[in-house]
């Protein structure tokens, strides 16, 4: 991508960043001066082979990696000059995370999962509990609310983690390879349930993926790779 100039409403800027980490005897580049905005509401899918980096950028849009060189702001947070402590509040607050391996806790309830990112900011009340509830009738598993996630399919528990990385009423939506490990039928679910409940409500989605089915719900296609975030053209 050509260098960006600053762009203060962008939701999540990068400006000049590079990532490296050590491999062997040397560094790898991850990462060489990267720019990007990414625009509130706005679908961004990703796509890159295995080890390009799409994960990375992950990490670094929610704070988890700071970059070697370079500014990161999401959501009004400069990300490289803040504490770790103001990162992990950007995460529960602003940020929902949806995984390719579901990372539902295996000893809690499908709907104390649920509650757990609303207890985490500090959300205990009969308005937390009815919004859960409300989510995960709309993922169409109200009746699971007290199953343990191992007496769920793939397909469902991937449908539970969207409704937990929604709990909370996050701004952005951060999900890495969320079909990865599920059959076309599954993967394509969950494809139409991103498309239903984040769209209406202007969420902010960045998805990396493998699954070229999500190039046709966004707005903006990249690909990553050799250090370099490359704009594509979005499918019609």
């Amino acid at each position: 991508m050509q260098p960006l100039e600053s762009d203060g409403n962008a939701l999540i800027c990068l400006r000049g960043v590079t990532k490296r980490y050590r491999e062997g005897q040397g560094l790898r580049a991850v990462f060489e001066a990267v720019d990007l905005d990414v625009q509130r509401g706005e679908f961004t899918v990703i796509f890159g082979r295995s080890g390009s980096g799409k994960s990375t950028l992950l990490n670094l849009i929610s704070g988890i990696d700071l970059p070697d060189q370079g500014t990161i702001r999401v959501a009004g947070l400069e990300l490289t000059g803040a504490s770790e402590q103001a990162r992990t509040l950007l995460r529960r607050r602003k940020q929902g995370f949806i995984f390719q391996f579901f990372n539902l806790i295996p000893t809690l309830t499908v709907g104390e999962n649920l509650l757990f990112p609303l207890e985490l900011v500090g959300r205990t009340d009969s308005a937390a509990l009815a919004r859960a509830k409300e989510l995960l009738d709309r993922v169409g598993l109200a009746d699971r609310w007290d199953a343990l996630p191992d007496r769920l399919s793939g397909g469902e528990q991937q449908r539970v983690a969207i409704a937990r990385a929604l709990a909370h009423d996050p701004e952005i939506v951060l999900a890495d390879e969320p079909t990865g490990n599920l059959d076309d039928e599954n993967a394509a679910q969950v494809v139409r349930l991103l498309t239903e409940m984040l769209r209406p409500s202007r969420k902010t989605l960045v998805l990396v993926s493998h699954d070229r089915a999500f190039a046709r719900i966004a707005d903006r296609v990249l690909t990553v790779g050799h250090g370099r975030i490359e704009e594509q053209a979005p499918t019609p």
